[in-house]
């Protein structure tokens, strides 16, 4: 195994390992709120309202998933669905002032845990590493 193949195997584990931490501590943060449904709230914010069939595309869900997903989260009063201007027969997605509030609280949650996780990280080390997982992500296929 040559050094390259070790190091693809050890960023494997470790994301592996970074996604199983990011589910269970997203139930802490809000006990409602899943890892899945705090990413959708947070991509409905940053769009300021998309339609499902948008979210399903963007992070390569089946549409059944996304449909339960909404419905959870119409249900909590967090999303409601307006109706496109530019076209009467589309339904557009977005939060509630509940929803903003919440996403608000966990985002708020969610930094803090990831700044005292990275406390004692040198400033250079965080500049890399966060310029590192946005190359990742940017080669990432959508």
């Amino acid at each position: 195994m040559t050094a390259a193949d070790a190091a693809v195997e050890t960023i494997q584990r470790e994301m592996t390992s970074f996604a199983r931490r990011a589910r269970a501590s997203a139930g802490r943060m809000h006990p409602e709120l899943s890892l899945v449904s705090y990413t959708l709230l947070g991509h409905l914010e940053e769009r300021g309202g998309c339609r499902a069939t948008d979210l399903a595309s963007h992070y390569a869900l089946d549409k059944s998933t996304v449909s339960r997903q909404v419905g959870a989260l119409e249900r909590a009063g967090l999303i409601e669905r307006r109706l496109a201007p530019e076209d009467a027969r589309v339904q557009v997605l977005h939060l509630t002032e509940a929803g903003e509030e919440i996403l608000a609280q966990v985002t708020r949650s969610r930094r803090a845990a990831f700044r005292e996780r990275l406390a004692d990280w040198p400033e250079d080390d965080l500049v890399r590493f966060a310029a590192y997982l946005e190359r990742y992500n940017a080669g990432s296929a959508e």
